[in-house]
């Protein structure tokens, strides 16, 4: 029988989730290290060019110590992604929270654009893995979930705000809502400071009129 590469057998082993997550003291400390390497690294040269060779040295690890929680960098993007995805709904649903009345529903989500907008600008390992995940047929998988949980978190400000209005229709426009306000976000932070300022003023100033629309304000 034909043996395959021990990289392609990893690679069929996994779904870009880490290997284990430690549970021990010890372990944890090895896992955070790992991250903490990773991210200084994807800082470095981006997540492009991380390597598991260069995590090994700067972290003082062995190749089994690393493989035995990430099977590849790809594992170790989509944890730092899902992390900071952690950050960015918390976020979301603080704000989202306040929307009592449809009148606060455009002031919430100029806020979420600009605390994005803000975070993103102030993490350049973010920015870079955020590309990582549309480049990367495995990690586009967390764009997705993380884009759901954002459509559906708006959906239920909209159904106790429009409790008459069809759900389907109603989750059409958180879908496309979030969509745009994510799209806006990157755009403007592939601009520089000013010029992203500009684009998320903008944006903001396009999404109130356009928001009330389509619920009929």
């Amino acid at each position: 029988m034909s043996q395959q590469p021990v990289a392609t057998r990893r690679r069929q082993q996994h779904n870009g989730q880490p290997r284990r997550i430690p549970s021990q003291q010890r372990g944890r400390e090895r896992f955070e290290k790992i991250l903490a390497v990773a991210s200084e690294l994807i800082e470095s040269h981006g997540s492009d060019g991380l390597k598991m060779s260069e995590i090994v040295e700067k972290a003082g690890l062995s190749f089994g110590a690393l493989y035995q929680y990430f099977p590849d960098k790809s594992a170790i993007i989509r944890t730092l992604a899902e992390r900071f995805n952690e950050e960015g709904r918390r976020c979301v649903e603080a704000e989202l929270a306040e929307v009592t009345e449809p009148a606060a529903l455009t002031g919430a989500l100029a806020n979420i654009a600009d605390e994005y907008y803000a975070f993103f600008r102030r993490e350049p390992v973010m920015r870079d893995i955020w590309h990582a995940t549309h480049t990367d047929k495995l990690l586009q998988q967390i764009d997705a979930e993380d884009m759901q949980f954002h459509a559906q978190a708006f959906l239920a400000v909209l159904v106790r705000l429009r409790p008459d209005r069809d759900r389907s229709e109603l989750l059409a426009i958180a879908r496309l809502t979030m969509h745009l306000l994510a799209a806006a976000v990157r755009y403007a932070v592939s601009l520089n400071a000013a010029e992203g300022d500009a684009a998320i003023a903008l944006f903001k100033k396009m999404q109130g009129p356009d928001i009330g629309r389509l619920l009929g304000e």
